[in-house]
């Protein structure tokens, strides 16, 4: 529940930070955007679909590989915050995915309703949500409204929700996805790598008991999304196997965002929201 207590704190807290934020989040990431013909940023992995304009020649016949040419142009960028609201996300062992995730893009949209910046809400789950990025306090309490009131449940289709998406983006943003990102690497790849032309940190948000499996004995497990049972006895050796296989999926996740040049964190909601949202921001 994201409540008048949690919104003033999160005031007293963006008084505290301001001038790290400020300088970090708006003065380097929302001013540059990308265009044709002005200062030269970067290269980045060409891809189907994109302009063939932008390929720079000159370094596929060093390299034999496509590379865009990307530039640089003054813009305030628009934030996007897409959140994951599928069943998935309603587990929880104290406060649920869900809720913690919410609460980390309210952070972001008030970040960006104190800097004057447009701010748009939208979750996805077995269909995608979307709302019309706006300026102002009204927008942030229509948004605080809207994740009050959605529950999270559904199948999430990741790859399609974020390829739908991709298209109302008209021009370069800020994009902010967080999720637990509990699917097939190869359906996280296609759906992140839809926003690679863009200023995008990918969160994955994950229960602390999930991020550890801090617990022994026999337990049915259910699925969120297929309500699926299965029983199991876990062990030190089966929770060495999972730990083992959720680093690996974290690793592959981690290496598709350095792919795209998209910025990737891990939190657990076992910890302080305003700590992982600091983090987040913080980073240079």
């Amino acid at each position: 529940m994201i409540d008048t207590n949690f919104l003033h704190q999160l005031e007293k807290f963006s008084l505290i930070v301001n001038k790290r934020i400020t300088s970090n989040y708006i003065g380097e990431r929302f001013s540059k955007a990308t265009g044709r013909g002005l200062i030269f940023k970067d290269h980045i992995m060409y891809g189907p679909g994109e302009d063939f304009r932008s390929i720079d020649w000159k370094l596929f016949a060093r390299t034999d590989k496509l590379f865009s040419k990307r530039y640089e142009e003054e813009r305030n960028l628009t934030v996007h915050v897409i959140l994951d609201l599928s069943a998935s996300m309603n587990f929880g062992t104290g406060v649920s995915k869900a809720e913690f995730a919410s609460k980390l893009g309210v952070g972001f949209a008030f970040l960006a309703l104190k800097n004057n910046e447009r701010f748009v809400l939208s979750s996805f789950s077995d269909e995608l949500e979307f709302f019309k990025a706006k300026k102002g306090r009204a927008q942030l309490a229509s948004m605080v409204e809207h994740l009050n009131k959605k529950k999270a449940k559904g199948k999430s289709t990741l790859e399609k929700s974020l390829g739908g998406y991709k298209k109302l983006i008209k021009s370069r943003a800020y994009v902010v996805i967080i999720s637990d990102f509990l699917y097939p690497i190869e359906d996280i790849r296609k759906g992140l790598l839809f926003f690679k032309n863009n200023q995008v940190n990918v969160i994955q948000v994950l229960d602390k008991i999930e991020r550890n499996l801090d617990i022994e004995g026999d337990f049915k497990l259910k699925d969120l999304e297929t309500n699926e049972l299965m029983r199991t006895f876990i062990n030190p050796f089966a929770r060495k196997q999972y730990q083992a296989q959720l680093a690996d999926h974290m690793s592959k996740i981690q290496q598709v965002c350095i792919e795209g040049g998209l910025k990737y964190n891990v939190c657990d909601t076992g910890q302080d929201v305003f700590d992982v949202f600091y983090s987040v921001v913080g980073r240079k």
